[in-house]
């Protein structure tokens, strides 16, 4: 199959989407299909070379408590249509469909078979941002997709609210080989202190403040320990870093941006790791890649994490925003090593579930099942469903 991933954020911003389809481009590609990516990109995206097609320039938008770096341009039609024209895809896989610019642009003149992941669970993305579409574009629009999917139970029920249709539920994947817990850890943090990871950009949504102050008890039970917070963000790191200097907080270490090939490094180096968002969040990727190294979480009692996490078995959750309780389950787990290694096997275990290669395989079934459905079954005869399975 020739197969187009469309994205309309920032592909060399990183973003759970990115990965998403850059997994989805791997695995796809590696199994004999041709695979073309298709985003905006601020820079160059070597990784991928003639594989990625770059159309319109992304640009930062605040939207519901976070930044989405899409294009926004209306001058997208000619160039659109110009590499469909070319590539003649036999399947345009979107990535969150309606969201302007780019991915409802592609729908709009795709005259292919056409499939959609939604991801989001809230900010209604593409559906009244800016109100870029009308209700009657959208019908037309929603009508030209063949198949859906969503990530998570919370992101289909969502999407159902602006998309109704049958849905399919593929969860994002992880690499279990990258996410090892064979890697080695960060030796300057391997000094007997017990240390809690965050991972995540440095937004209102993702928790922060509430994890600085619940360390602020959790320091006073537990002297012997360090925060570790990893992840990008300039304007709410410089109010973190005073909130740590004004409470005289010591061992909270802000490390920034990591790359993928060390972020495994410092789920290794942690003891615990921890997810303290307050909500909006329809699948937890950290979570994942925290499990397959083995690492117990705490994390918010949210629909997007609950979905993953079972409480007790593979870590703790807690009321979002609820300082006093996520300070406790982070003291209960760093008092016992026992607890913190049974949970984290358990996630080891789960995680395996979830590997990349089990998860494309079957987003690949699901496109053999669209293009079995009319009209594609008669462009392609040989994906017809003659199963008589429900």
């Amino acid at each position: 199959m020739k197969i187009a991933l469309v994205s309309p954020y920032d592909f060399t911003y990183p973003g759970g989407v990115a990965n998403h389809i850059s997994a989805l481009e791997h695995y796809f590609t590696l199994v004999g299909h041709e695979v073309k990516v298709i985003a905006p990109a601020s820079e160059v995206v070597p990784a991928f070379g003639d594989r990625f097609i770059p159309i319109g320039k992304p640009r930062p938008i605040p939207a519901s408590g976070s930044i989405i770096r899409v294009t926004i341009s209306l001058r997208l039609a000619s160039t659109i249509k110009a590499v469909l024209d070319k590539e003649k895809f036999d399947i345009i896989h979107l990535h969150e469909p309606f969201m302007p610019m780019l991915c409802s642009a592609v729908l709009r003149f795709s005259n292919t078979a056409n499939v959609g992941t939604f991801h989001a669970v809230h900010g209604k993305p593409g559906y009244n941002f800016g109100k870029p579409i009308s209700t009657i574009m959208l019908k037309r629009r929603v009508r030209k997709l063949n198949g859906r999917i969503a990530v998570s139970k919370p992101a289909m029920e969502f999407a159902r609210k602006y998309v109704p249709g049958n849905y399919t539920i593929i969860p994002n994947g992880v690499d279990i080989d990258l996410f090892s817990p064979d890697v080695s850890p960060i030796d300057e943090f391997c000094d007997g202190k017990v240390n809690i990871l965050f991972v995540g950009r440095l937004e209102k949504r993702k928790g922060v403040s509430y994890l600085l102050e619940a360390y602020k008890r959790v320091k006073q039970e537990i002297p012997n320990s360090r925060l570790i917070i990893v992840g990008p963000g300039t304007r709410l790191r410089g109010k973190y870093e005073k909130k740590v200097k004004r409470n005289s907080l010591k061992d909270v270490v802000f490390v920034g941006f990591v790359s993928c090939d060390e972020l495994p490094r410092y789920y290794k180096t942690a003891d615990i790791f921890c997810a303290p968002a307050i909500g909006w969040e329809s699948f937890g990727i950290i979570l994942l890649e925290a499990m397959a190294m083995g690492k117990p979480i705490v994390a918010s009692n949210i629909e997007g994490y609950a979905g993953l996490v079972t409480h007790g078995v593979e870590g703790l959750l807690v009321p979002p925003k609820d300082v006093g309780m996520l300070a406790q389950a982070l003291i209960t787990l760093m008092a016992s090593q026992s607890l913190r290694q049974e949970m984290g096997a358990r996630g080891r275990v789960k995680a395996v579930d979830y590997s990349w290669e089990h998860i494309a395989r079957r987003v690949l079934d699901y496109y053999v099942r669209v293009l079995g459905e009319p009209p594609w079954q008669k462009r392609f005869p040989e994906f017809r469903d003659t199963s008589t399975s429900v």
